[in-house]
């Protein structure tokens, strides 16, 4: 499972910037990565990991501006498409897994 942080956050006082930024890493500390400058993503091994990583998403997140989170299978994540310019690129390969029983 994916699960996806949109956000746009305000950024006209030096204040908000702040917030803006702490945003940012406090997604990067949970082990998010930035896909595009407000969209990141972090691979997660079940729906409870997800639940987990989601509830710490909302616990930083600043009084203005819009967030929002999407969750997605593996499947769904690797028929993605990424275009830069005239190039088509296939997403990345979807991490391995372990599995315990």
């Amino acid at each position: 499972m994916w699960l996806f942080v949109f956000f746009d956050l305000p950024v006209s006082s030096k204040k908000e910037r702040k917030l803006a930024t702490r945003f940012r890493k406090e997604l990067i500390k949970d082990g998010f990565n930035m896909m595009q400058w407000s969209v990141y993503t972090r691979h997660c091994a079940s729906r409870e990991s997800a639940d987990v990583h989601e509830k710490r998403v909302r616990s930083f997140v600043p009084d203005k501006g819009q967030i929002t989170i999407l969750r997605i299978t593996d499947k769904q994540y690797g028929g993605m498409i990424n275009i830069w310019g005239a190039q088509i690129q296939a997403s990345e390969e979807t991490p391995q897994q372990l599995e315990l029983f």
